[in-house]
């Protein structure tokens, strides 16, 4: 299922001010088909997508590009301000995760743009990245995509409490080694089929 539709559906609907009884009603579905929609249990079919698009006065073909997204190759970033660390670690996470699709990058305003037309399942952050902080950084992902998993990379333990405080799944020093993303992959806060 696809959960990229689910967020997108969840993300539109909030900013019309809809209750999902209210886009329920104007669907003419039941609540609880609107929240099977929004959590991924359930994708809407090519009529009712149509309808949504009407009801939320958005274009029909993003919502159905939405829907066509796959959750079966998961997006993972890697964002480090230093070029050294992103070539030793992306070809780590691309051996840890063969199916996902692993992308690097080395500041925050790049990483967003992607994120938003790109449902990103997990992402690693430094914390220190130049002119912008890790920290803010994982804050508008999580905007972005709630059920975005961010584990924070750093040479300094003394960032783990405000770390904590985003929302993120995990903390990981640096060096990044296999066994490390492995064990953060077990802790993710939202698991994430096809990345182990």
């Amino acid at each position: 299922m696809s959960l990229f539709f689910s967020n997108t559906l969840k993300k539109l609907r909030m900013e019309k001010g809809l209750s999902q009884q209210t886009l329920a009603d104007k669907m003419y579905v039941t609540r609880s088909t609107v929240a099977r929609w929004e959590v991924g249990r359930r994708l809407p079919d090519a009529a009712m997508i149509s309808r949504l698009s009407g009801v939320l006065g958005v274009d029909v073909n993003m919502l159905l590009s939405a829907a066509a997204q796959s959750d079966d190759c998961p997006n993972v970033i890697m964002v480090d301000d230093r070029k050294l660390i992103l070539t030793g670690g992306l070809p780590i996470l691309e051996e840890v995760m063969p199916n996902a699709a692993v992308m690097g990058f080395t500041n925050a305003s790049e990483t967003v743009e992607y994120a938003k037309t790109n449902p990103v399942a997990l992402a690693f952050l430094d914390i220190e990245l130049r002119n912008s902080s890790g920290l803010d950084l994982c804050r508008t992902l999580l905007e972005i995509n709630p059920r975005t998993n961010v584990v924070y990379l750093t040479a300094y333990s003394d960032y783990a409490l405000d770390a904590w405080s985003t929302g993120a799944s995990g903390f990981m020093l640096k060096p990044i080694t296999p066994e490390g993303v492995r064990e953060q992959l077990s802790r993710l806060r939202y698991p994430v089929g096809g990345l182990g």
